[in-house]
């Protein structure tokens, strides 16, 4: 049964065109505490003096694209409350995988945080899958987020 559904959404992702990365904010089931990856201690990180929390989220199918970066970041709102943006591969769908092991993190001055995290992603027109590095860049003063697949 897993199979037939793991193939039915490879086909699906399949006819869909090829976008790029999608920063939206946190509104739906995909990036409730129920989705943080387990184990939680290796999919969630925290930056600027704790004021940043990435977190991977699996939402477990469609299994080629379950996987989404949650962001948890200044500025907050007018209850305190940090913004969070949620990052996926294309509009509605994740990635095969994420991983914060062995994730870069620098800062310049000029565009903010600036992180790599390997993930992995499907090829539709192959039909397999590839590895690549999710570049997300995040401002704390003005919140913008913006991500890139090297």
């Amino acid at each position: 049964m897993i199979l037939r559904w793991t193939i039915l959404a490879m086909a699906m992702l399949a006819t869909l065109p090829a976008q790029a990365q999608v920063v939206g904010d946190c509104t739906d089931g995909r990036s409730g505490a129920q989705a943080v990856a387990e184990p939680w201690e290796e999919n969630t990180r925290l930056f600027a003096n704790g004021a940043v929390r990435l977190a991977i989220t699996d939402i477990t199918e469609p299994a080629a694209g379950s996987f989404f970066l949650m962001i948890l970041s200044p500025p907050h709102d007018e209850l305190g409350l940090r913004q969070c943006a949620l990052i996926g591969a294309q509009d509605g769908l994740g990635f095969a995988g994420l991983t914060l092991d062995g994730i870069t993190a620098d800062y310049d001055p000029a565009l903010g945080l600036r992180f790599g995290i390997a993930a992995r992603h499907y090829l539709p027109d192959t039909g397999d899958f590839g590895d690549a590095t999710l570049t997300v860049t995040l401002n704390q003063s003005t919140g913008d987020v913006a991500a890139r697949l090297d």
